[in-house]
């Protein structure tokens, strides 16, 4: 799932898009695990009772949907987006919602991590807006320190590009590539980002 390219401004481009940190998907794996098991021994070696067999396989498929699917799903279906212009939070499966801040409005980032958070690497990221936003978290943030660097740093170049007055202009496609390159090059990105990039710019190009 990729945040919709129609839904950017012109000369708007995704730097990085990621899902909440894998550890959420801990519980629900646990207990996806605990209830198959249960009808496992339910239908294999509890008393022959179809009823007994049937009322404990209804009950584990409830237990599923609850402690298993749903959590799972909402995972999923929640994704963090960076763009040259503003902070994106996108969640639910029917109905959505999302939180948008601009870049320029961002007066203040800090994460906040607890100790298995740190050996995880995942965290919280708190950010301080002007205007209506206020404070606003965004949870379970993967590597929530190199991500807060990562915006300090598109910020940065977001300003100057106001500063130039080119924020709603379109860059050329070497002009994006060689921004890429730069933030893989100091380590804010990943390798597969910078190839996502390449691809989406050169791709047909290429071919």
């Amino acid at each position: 799932m990729t945040y919709p390219r129609r839904l950017l401004t012109e000369g708007e481009e995704v730097i990085r898009e990621f899902r909440p940190h894998w550890r959420l998907l801990v519980f629900p794996f646990f207990w996806t695990l605990v209830l198959g098991a249960i009808l496992y021994l339910t239908w294999n070696y509890a008393p022959d009772t179809e009823t007994f067999d049937w009322g404990v396989t209804a009950i584990a498929i409830v237990a599923f949907l609850k402690l298993g699917f749903y959590p799972f799903i909402t995972w999923w279906f929640t994704h963090y987006v960076l763009t040259n212009e503003r902070l994106i939070r996108r969640s639910g499966v029917l109905a959505r919602k999302g939180k948008e801040i601009p870049l320029e409005n961002i007066n203040d980032l800090a994460f906040s991590q607890n100790i298995l958070e740190r050996i995880l690497r995942s965290g919280d990221l708190l950010i301080e807006s002007a205007g209506e936003h206020g404070q606003q978290r965004f949870g379970d943030i993967p590597d929530p320190e190199l991500f807060q660097s990562l915006v300090y740093k598109v910020r940065e170049m977001r300003s100057k590009d106001l500063q130039r007055g080119s924020g709603h202009a379109a860059m050329d496609d070497a002009s994006q590539l060689e921004r890429f390159a730069t933030l893989l090059k100091q380590g804010m990105i990943s390798q597969k980002d910078y190839d996502r990039k390449r691809q989406e710019l050169l791709g047909d190009k290429e071919m």
